[in-house]
């Protein structure tokens, strides 16, 4: 029969509803007059009149206040407080017509007596059929076995959303706060941290909730470690930001993160030191398309710059930030110019026209070919767009008369096995160069350094996740590589940071904490996710973990720094890396040789300039399938 009810279409459902309010309106008319006259009795006279009003004032206004559109199962307290506000207006114009029409037989009292009554039989029957039907609809959904750990708000607000919903049921939360321990939250009992894992062994849970939005990395790090080892499902809740309309749903829940894993908390940055350096600017951005391109964009609208320039050689990419930072705009109330521009960085002419036009004061070139082994196989594009390109800005930066030029670099750089890293380190050569070769512009050149950001394209974890998704297995190049990992958004922040500090040549260096091993990686990323890994010693596990071999110029294991001794910043995750450069006559003469190398899709010659300008650089051997871009 709940099947069958759950089914029907929704103006069936309001018509029954409606029907059901028209009795319960009759009924508590005779119960008011019953109660006022202290007998039970049979209307006479113009009694019938109330019958026929009540219903016909109680209908129009449930209807205004939106009563039948309700879903029965899912209501809730706003529902419960509209019904009582709509009751309250029932009253009033009952009370009214009752004081104007004075009808013979009908007590004044009548027109409190009977909306009060009628306000119980109508919150009755909402709480009875919310409770029958999302009683039903849990029987027929499957449902999962569930802890949430943090008896805050959130968890609160999550415990309430599963119950209406049903795919989960609801065993007990986890605190820390030994106050909380032993009692109940709404029926729920929350539980000490050191009972989780007898919970799990007796409860038969299948899943954990971190329910703690606003919990610090480094706290979030430990609980997780502490629940690993554990045969659940670990997930969480978004940060108390994403959380801000106050509902907690099945679907709010995500994934953990390796950013739940680095137990970092983010440094807050010096905003007065950006504000001098972006406000009331005309700003550029170079691959502003781009993972990281894109968060700086929209970390440097925050600052309110005069013009933000978009420059990218990707028109979706394009598209999609500059639809973005509109919105963004718009919501913040920010009068900022926004200007969408297609080009790539390997067009002097191009780059060269922008410049005339805009006159930008300040660039953050991130427009790069970074994968590894993309550009292993096409070296020439690589040599292009990292090398010249980068040349390219920064001639057409000084041009114009820019303020300051920041590149985003990358740990490839260091001491390289891969031609991408080595045109990166070329191109911090190009501005190092160009930063101490004599001129009348004042352009400040810089670069900052940092390992892998989650999220972007060609991050390990968004592999492992759709490897997981797929049943694995999931693929790791060799059992000892190492990586360090930051959030896009802090690297950003740490980028603009790191330029406002400039003061010419500069090679920053950001801190990216300890590095991760990416078996490891893979192997928590199994167990969070309530699986076991499959190997010799576990046969039986859910996924496996297949080591593939290095790709063509991977190494295993990333640097930052090529010398000693870094220098600290004002910044505490900032230090300036004293590094060797060619001056400008030198490098020129090595620029030309690549050039032409690159023209001829001559690998060797490039590969030969490289060896001699950038320091550590050792070719790996390139499959045979690899072309010369």
């Amino acid at each position: 029969m709940h099947a069958h009810i759950l089914a029907w279409h929704r103006s069936i459902k309001g018509m029954v509803v409606m029907a059901l309010d028209i009795v319960l309106s009759l009924f508590a008319t005779y119960l008011a007059f019953a109660l006022r006259l202290e007998t039970a009795y049979w209307p006479e006279g113009q009694q019938w009149w109330v019958y026929a009003l009540a219903p016909a004032l109680a209908l129009p206004v449930f209807i205004r206040f939106g009563l039948y559109r309700a879903i029965f199962r899912y209501t809730g307290q706003a529902a419960l407080t509209a019904t009582a506000k709509a009751v309250g207006v029932y009253g009033v114009l009952l009370m009214t017509v009752l004081l104007l029409a004075g009808w013979q037989g009908v007590p004044r009292s009548l027109g409190v007596l009977q909306p009060l009554l009628f306000l119980m039989l109508v919150g009755g029957s909402r709480a009875v059929a919310r409770f029958w039907l999302s009683e039903q609809a849990q029987r027929l959904q499957p449902r999962g076995r569930l802890l949430i750990y943090g008896a805050g708000t959130a968890g609160v607000q999550t415990a309430a959303a599963m119950g209406i919903s049903g795919q989960y049921k609801v065993l007990g939360f986890i605190d820390d706060e030994t106050s909380k321990v032993g009692r109940s939250v709404n029926g729920v009992r929350v539980y000490a941290q050191t009972e989780v894992a007898g919970l799990v062994a007796t409860m038969v849970v299948t899943d954990i909730l971190l329910a703690m939005p606003s919990a610090t990395r480094g706290r979030r790090k430990a609980i997780i470690e502490a629940l690993r080892p554990l045969p659940v499902h670990i997930r969480t809740l978004p940060a108390m930001a994403d959380l801000v309309s106050g509902r907690v749903t099945v679907q709010d829940f995500k994934e953990l993160d390796i950013e739940d894993l680095l137990g970092r908390d983010p440094v807050p940055p010096n905003t007065e030191l950006l504000a001098r350096s972006l406000a009331g600017k005309v700003v550029l951005v170079s691959g502003a398309g781009g993972s990281i391109g894109s968060e700086l964009c929209r970390q440097i609208v925050a600052e309110r710059p005069r013009q933000l320039l978009l420059l990218d050689h990707n028109e979706f990419g394009l598209y999609s930030v500059h639809q973005e930072l509109q919105a963004l705009c718009l919501a913040g109330n920010l009068t900022v110019e926004l200007h969408p521009l297609l080009g790539s960085v390997a067009h002097v002419q191009r780059l060269h026209d922008i410049c005339s036009v805009y006159r930008p004061q300040v660039f953050y070139h991130a427009a790069a070919y970074k994968h590894v082994p993309l550009v292993e196989s096409n070296p020439a594009e690589g040599v292009f767009n990292n090398v010249f390109g980068t040349l390219n800005m920064g001639l057409a930066a000084r041009a114009c008369g820019a303020s300051h030029f920041v590149l985003v670099s990358t740990d490839k750089a260091v001491r390289p096995t891969n031609v991408m890293g080595a045109t990166k380190r070329m191109a911090e050569l190009v501005l190092q160069s160009l930063a101490h070769q004599p001129s009348e512009a004042a352009t400040t050149f810089c670069m900052v350094r940092f390992g892998n950001v989650l999220g972007s394209s060609g991050s390990v974890v968004p592999l492992f996740r759709r490897q997981l998704a797929t049943g694995g297995p999931l693929t790791v190049t060799h059992a000892d590589v190492t990586r360090y990992f930051m959030t896009i958004p802090e690297a950003a922040q740490l980028v603009l940071q790191a330029g406002a500090m400039a003061t010419g040549g500069d090679v920053f260096v950001l801190d990216m904490g300890e590095p991760v091993k990416i078996l490891d990686l893979a192997h928590r990323m199994v167990e969070l996710s309530g699986l076991r890994v499959r190997s010799a010693a576990q046969p039986d596990g859910d996924i496996e973990i297949v080591v593939t071999g290095l790709r063509p110029g991977e190494k295993l294991y990333e640097e930052l720094l090529i010398g000693d001794n870094p220098t600290l910043t004002a910044h505490p995750r900032i230090m300036k890396a004293q590094e060797d450069y060619l001056n400008w006559d030198d490098l020129s003469v090595q620029l030309g040789t690549l050039k032409k190398a690159a023209t001829a899709g001559d690998v060797e010659a490039m590969k030969a300039v490289l060896k001699v300008c950038v320091q550590g650089y050792g070719p790996a051997v390139v499959q045979a399938e690899c072309v010369a871009g």
